[in-house]
């Protein structure tokens, strides 16, 4: 099948969009083609939006984590006044304590508790940069798979009011025929109930249609209710990658692969933090301060300095069993490590055999539709010079259109399928 053939056969919906569209007053129709749908979804889609968050999230967890391993200093301040309600003897009259001072904590040993969280933090943090491009992937594919809904529903309306159409010519003609006594009423009657039959289907097309552009509206963040008019068409563009190199690009550059192996690093992290619990730990301090009986307290100065060393020594088996379930958190992220990477090859493969099977369908129906065109011409002829019926006319036209349905429904596929392909082997996405 040559370009040529495909220009001509492709439905475009350009022009179609603009004839069945509902239009109103208050509403603007907006001009997108594919990559104005995915640019704007990646812009304005929520689900990118959370990611974002998650990796800010992610990346102030991971600079707390550092900053621990470097202490603390605290600054204190406390102002009291005091005394006796009855004071006898020695005792004073109302009293001030008002003191002053900043206290330095630097952890010296922590017994791999504080390295292990900086690494678990880091960790997670490449985790979410991984979740962010997955995030621009899917809702790539979700722009894409929706502007390709929105054609091929456009594509059917038309399709269906090409049905509407021929079905009534063809009525008038067998009206006409009728009234002359050349045909029964049974031919009137049939054409009659094979005209309503095709109008509901095309409302039913026009509601699809209608709801198509509402689902794209929300992956690409336009009102819900905005009209659409797309500017490109279902086109075959002919796929030559191997089976073979979609699924070693994938196990290199799918997102989820590399989350799952970050995750097996942040189980191990979290297991050195549950080990710490059976080391000791060791603290530096220093203080100074000043206190005095009146206020500001700015003199009598002291200061002091020391470690601190402890360690538990029995917990009742808590620490046993912190440690006891990061090595089984171990186990499984090891295992869905290796889940993940089955998973991928097998969608790699799903999604790639779809498209060579649609690709295939596409050849065949377009073939078809020739054959379906020309027997459809020559039983509109042969019934109205007299010598054919009006079942052959009927069955003629639903090949026709069975036919034609049969190719917008391989494009689409084919279409969708290099999408989901895409997305299965992580084609990182361009965001601008």
């Amino acid at each position: 099948m040559t370009n040529k053939y495909l220009t001509k056969k492709t439905l475009l919906a350009v022009a179609v969009l603009s004839t069945f569209a509902v239009q109103t007053a208050f509403a603007a129709t907006v001009e997108l083609n594919l990559d104005k749908a995915v640019h704007m979804a990646l812009v304005n889609n929520s689900n990118v939006k959370i990611s974002r968050a998650e990796l800010s999230n992610a990346k102030a967890g991971k600079d707390a984590a550092k900053g621990s391993r470097w202490g603390s200093i605290t600054a204190s301040s406390s102002n009291n006044r005091g005394g006796y309600y009855h004071p006898v003897g020695t005792q004073e009259g109302p009293s001030g304590n008002f003191k002053n001072g900043f206290t330095l904590s630097l952890p010296l040993y922590s017994g791999g508790a504080i390295s292990g969280a900086i690494d678990k933090a880091s960790k997670n943090y490449v985790y979410y940069q991984y979740g962010m491009d997955e995030s621009y992937q899917a809702t790539k594919l979700s722009a894409t798979t929706g502007y390709y809904s929105v054609l091929e529903a456009a594509n059917t309306v038309t399709l269906d009011k090409e049905s509407v159409k021929q079905l009534a010519d063809h009525l008038k003609n067998t009206q006409a025929q009728f009234n002359v006594g050349v045909v029964a009423k049974i031919d009137v009657l049939r054409s009659q109930v094979e005209l309503a039959n095709a109008k509901q289907t095309l409302t039913k097309a026009q509601n699809a249609y209608d709801v198509a552009v509402a689902s794209l509206n929300n992956v690409i963040g336009l009102p819900i209710s905005t009209d659409l008019s797309v500017s490109e068409g279902l086109e075959y563009k002919k796929y030559n990658n191997t089976l073979e190199n979609c699924i070693t690009y994938a196990m290199t550059n799918r997102p989820e692969i590399h989350q799952a192996k970050v995750a097996v690093d942040m189980a191990k992290a979290t297991q050195k933090i549950a080990n710490a619990g059976n080391m000791p730990s060791v603290d530096a301090t220093a203080s100074t301060g000043w206190v005095n009986n009146s206020w500001p307290a700015t003199k009598n100065d002291n200061w002091s300095v020391g470690l601190t060393i402890s360690m538990n020594v029995w917990d009742y088996g808590v620490t046993a069993a912190k440690v006891a379930g990061a090595k089984a958190d171990v186990v499984k992220a090891e295992e869905t490590y290796r889940q993940t990477s089955d998973s991928v090859q097998l969608a790699v493969r799903t999604y790639y055999l779809s498209l060579r099977e649609a690709e295939k369908r596409i050849n065949t129906t377009a073939l078809a539709i020739s054959e379906a065109e020309e027997a459809y011409k020559i039983a509109l002829v042969r019934y109205q010079a007299g010598v054919g019926t009006n079942t052959d006319v009927i069955d003629a036209q639903v090949a026709l259109t069975t036919a034609k349905n049969n190719y917008i429904q391989a494009l689409y596929d084919y279409n969708t399928s290099h999408a989901q392909l895409e997305k299965a082997m992580g084609v990182p996405v361009v965001v601008n």
